[in-house]
């Protein structure tokens, strides 16, 4: 940005904010989307950790296999997908992605994210006024 006396890290943080938030509302969608999907595992995100992380320090050059038939970075092998017989799924196990918790993740990060946009908002009146020269 042009001039950082206008643009500060305020508004840096206030950005990185919006975007972690959306970011965590697309996880907490994708949550309650596959809720009767069989063996999935629901993912969200801290936050706090993942706002320091966007605003400091630099995302790993690496990428880590969390799962032995992730395709690894390096190798170029070709995957294969093995189905299962629907006799073998286990159809008991469909509530791994508890309703309630997702809900209020999703109250919690709408919180968040109401805030960070009236945060943006109030910048945004104050480099109004400043432009208007104090309102004359």
């Amino acid at each position: 940005m042009a001039d950082s006396r206008i643009f500060g890290p305020t508004s840096q943080m206030i950005g990185k904010a919006l975007d972690v938030s959306a970011r965590r509302h697309n996880l907490i969608s994708s949550n309650i989307a596959n809720m009767d999907t069989i063996g999935y595992e629901p993912k969200d995100l801290d936050f706090n950790e993942t706002l320091k992380r966007a605003l400091g320090k630099k995302e790993p050059e690496y990428l880590d296999k969390t799962h032995p038939k992730h395709l690894s970075a390096d190798d170029g092998e070709a995957f294969s997908m093995n189905g299962k017989n629907s006799e073998e799924v286990d159809i008991y196990h469909l509530d791994s992605v508890n309703i309630d918790r997702e809900m209020m993740n999703l109250t919690e990060n709408n919180i968040k994210y109401r805030t960070v946009v009236e945060l943006k908002l109030r910048k945004s009146a104050i480099t109004r006024y400043a432009i208007d020269e104090g309102g004359k």
